[in-house]
């Protein structure tokens, strides 16, 4: 869609087909590349008002989109349109920035040029002479140049760099590569524990083994479900670090002690004597199933059974002080 621009409402037209494969050649090269950018990227530039390139405007636009948008592209782009009068008769030429309409129309050159602060991205030419000598070339890209570095500077005022995330309701695709052995632990059985991931965070979730690894690809339409998702499968896979504290829930209690979940799957024991400096002879009134607590890994044997302890995180009593004689 351009300004001023009135037909049927059909299939694409030249100049869309036309502008929007220049504009896409000057974008595409500055686009993260492989499993740094694993979505779909879809730019539409509608042009309101103009007098100027509407291919430069959507470069221009589409670069700031982009980066609004926290595509961490390599470098902003932007773009102008170079126009030219000549004078056959006589040799003279000048060469025009930025043209207008009516330059475009009588002038004997359009010349687009996109490209970032290091060098040329992408550029077009059409004309109405015969040809362009090396000079009138060569200050063309120069006078371009100018050009560009004006525009792309202030597009910074605007926005310098492409943000750091993107938006939270924006759709996210997050992989992660885990050991194969916790494949099963992931998906539980008969695809208990996935199921249960995917119904409470709304995301989507697929695993699959690749070349003895496992490849979780999560996907979700809001920044809260994704993160929560990555949560979760983080948590399964996470291998507890004697030294560490953690928030564990009760999942039984027996006579000698408490066994408490550190991390989804993984128990550990809290010995009775591990629970408080005071002594305690029973169980009974000092904890229940389903208390949350805090809990600090003592050992893991070689069993990989996990020794805990919840009094190291409490304040130690002061002993009495000895009787005077």
């Amino acid at each position: 869609f351009s300004t001023g621009e009135v037909r049927p409402n059909r299939g694409a037209g030249r100049r869309e087909i036309g502008h929007g494969a220049l504009a896409q050649r000057s974008l595409k090269k500055v686009l993260p590349q492989g499993e740094a950018n694993p979505y779909t990227i879809r730019i539409v530039s509608d042009i309101l008002e103009s007098n100027g390139s509407s291919s430069m405007a959507t470069v221009c636009a589409g670069t700031l989109a982009l980066m609004d948008a926290g595509i961490k592209i390599k470098s902003p782009v932007s773009g102008i349109a170079m126009g030219l009068i000549t004078d056959e008769k006589t040799g003279k030429y000048a060469i025009l920035s930025d043209i207008l309409g009516d330059e475009d129309h009588l002038g004997d050159m359009d010349f687009k040029v996109t490209g970032t602060e290091n060098g040329i991205v992408a550029c077009q030419m059409d004309l109405k002479i015969n040809g362009l000598s090396y000079e009138v070339l060569t200050k063309a890209l120069l006078q371009a140049k100018e050009g560009r570095l004006h525009i792309l500077n202030e597009m910074k005022k605007t926005i310098a760099q492409p943000n750091e995330d993107m938006k939270p309701h924006a759709p996210r695709i997050v992989s992660i590569t885990i050991e194969k052995e916790f494949i099963g632990a992931i998906i539980g059985p008969g695809g208990k524990i996935i199921q249960e991931m995917q119904r409470e965070t709304g995301a989507s979730i697929s695993i699959e083994e690749v070349d003895g690894k496992g490849i979780v690809e999560i996907f979700a339409d809001n920044k809260a479900a994704i993160d929560a998702a990555v949560t979760r499968i983080r948590n399964i896979v996470a291998k507890p670090e004697i030294g560490e504290v953690y928030q564990g829930k009760v999942k039984s209690i027996m006579p000698f002690g408490a066994f408490v979940e550190v991390m989804p799957g993984k128990d550990g024991l809290l010995h009775i004597s591990e629970i408080s400096w005071e002594r305690l002879e029973t169980m009974d009134g000092v904890l229940k199933e389903g208390d949350k607590i805090e809990v600090k890994l003592l050992d893991i044997d070689k069993q990989g059974k996990m020794k805990l302890s919840r009094k190291v995180l409490l304040p130690r009593p002061e002993k009495p002080a000895a009787p005077q004689a």
